[in-house]
């Protein structure tokens, strides 16, 4: 072989290695990625796995529509198996080896706060769609489930001023979510006047299943004739083993109300809800609320998943965040992140009980709070709904946060500090 013939040959593997990269590269940008974390095993699988489905179903809907900025949407579905650290490995795995361009995922505080490290070095952007504790506002964080003022604070009103609880036992999981809510729960029953002997508080690990001991320290609280209401941040499968415990000692809704932020309708989906009538859920969306728009959803979702399957409140805060997501995508004409998040704030879209959410400056939405009660076929009657709610994401309850202030918009900060008028460096190594 010649050089010349050697030099045409080195000439056409060249040419045919940039082709085959050029159309690598135009393949990979071809679609707009989406990394769906949510644990499909594990404890938390009881609650994840329908937000996962949640998702598919989301991005099938948008690609039938065209998808957006002429791209199809590709989910890239990970399973962190409800392992914590995982969590932080499959998102950076999302963000560098897969290139997503947003994320959806996390239910459990601990999960988001291992993630929150990742996304704010890599810049990545994730929208969060579980009710969670606040006390935290990131760059890189949509917040759309509810904030305390949202459910954890309402629920205790209903309880001190429609049920006359006067004894209060607070059992929650073992982690961040549980924790910091009771803080501001117990701060907040002090200022109503009910004295710290009358607020039991107790936590359990994930999976906790021997809950006697638990409920007959429930049941001792009110040997003095007051009345006891149990408040519930208890996460996943341990619910299970909790109502099941309350059956089997006699504990009606009447005895011993629970209002509980972590049961909803596919949860109790799993139980003999029987002798759980009458004991509560606070979230700003229940799968019985009377709105053309929740009707179309749920049907929607049956024809997807399946007939048996039900709604939640995550899921409506999956809908919220994604439509917004979309609507800011195709408003920025990108997918890029920082412009993204910019575009996104003060957007609206229709919520499913028949108002309209709005991703305010802090990165939390406005929602309405709903009080409902668990009926014998696991749906809730909703017995209190308020008109929609700005959600906080530091409490007035506990005077460390009260002079704090999350604004993305004008002030570029998560953690203000309205006393020193400086924007405070917020932790994210929980």
């Amino acid at each position: 072989m010649n050089f010349t013939t050697k030099l045409r040959m080195a000439g056409v593997a060249a040419l045919l290695t940039s082709t085959l990269l050029s159309n690598a590269a135009l393949a990979e940008g071809e679609t707009i990625k989406i990394g769906v974390l949510h644990s499909l095993s594990g404890t938390m699988a009881i609650s994840e796995t329908t937000l996962k489905d949640t998702m598919l179903m989301l991005i099938e809907q948008q690609n039938a529509k065209g998808g957006i900025l002429g791209k199809k949407l590709e989910a890239v579905v990970v399973d962190p198996a409800s392992d914590w650290p995982l969590f932080a490995e499959k998102a950076r795995e999302l963000l560098t080896v897969d290139k997503v361009d947003v994320m959806f995922g996390c239910w459990t505080s601990v999960s988001r706060k291992s993630v929150l490290p990742v996304i704010e070095e890599l810049n990545g952007l994730l929208f969060y769609p579980v009710q969670y504790e606040g006390e935290e506002s990131s760059k890189n964080v949509f917040y759309t489930g509810a904030a305390p003022n949202q459910q954890a604070i309402p629920a205790t009103d209903y309880f001190l001023e429609e049920l006359g609880v006067q004894k209060f036992a607070l059992l929650g999981t073992d982690y961040v979510y549980p924790r910091t809510t009771n803080k501001i729960l117990e701060a907040y029953l002090k200022s109503k006047g009910i004295p710290e002997s009358d607020i039991f508080i107790n936590y359990t690990p994930f999976g906790h299943s021997d809950w006697s001991k638990i409920v007959a320290d429930v049941v001792a609280l009110g040997a003095d004739g007051k009345k006891v209401g149990v408040i519930s941040t208890i996460n996943g499968d341990a619910n299970i083993g909790f109502y099941k415990e309350l059956a089997a000692a006699g504990i009606s809704a009447d005895d011993i109300p629970v209002v509980a932020f972590s049961v909803g309708e596919e949860e109790l989906s799993g139980l003999d809800t029987s002798n759980l009538v009458g004991h509560l859920a606070a979230w700003n969306y229940f799968q019985s609320a009377d709105a053309p728009a929740n009707a179309e959803f749920i049907k929607e979702w049956k024809a997807f998943a399946g007939e048996k399957r039900v709604t939640n409140d995550p899921m409506e805060a999956t809908y919220i965040g994604f439509n917004m997501w979309v609507k800011a995508v195709e408003k920025a004409g990108t997918t890029d992140v920082d412009a993204v998040s910019a575009a996104i704030i003060g957007e609206t879209f229709p919520n499913l009980t028949g108002g309209t959410a709005e991703m305010l400056p802090n990165h939390h939405l406005s929602k309405p709070v709903l009080i409902g009660e668990i009926q014998a076929d696991g749906q809730f009657d909703i017995v209190s709904q308020t008109e929609p709610v700005p959600g906080d994401a530091w409490t007035d309850f506990l005077p460390e946060s009260k002079v704090l202030e999350a604004d993305w918009k004008d002030l570029n900060c998560g953690m203000y500090n309205t006393d020193t008028k400086t924007c405070v460096q917020m932790k994210s190594n929980y």
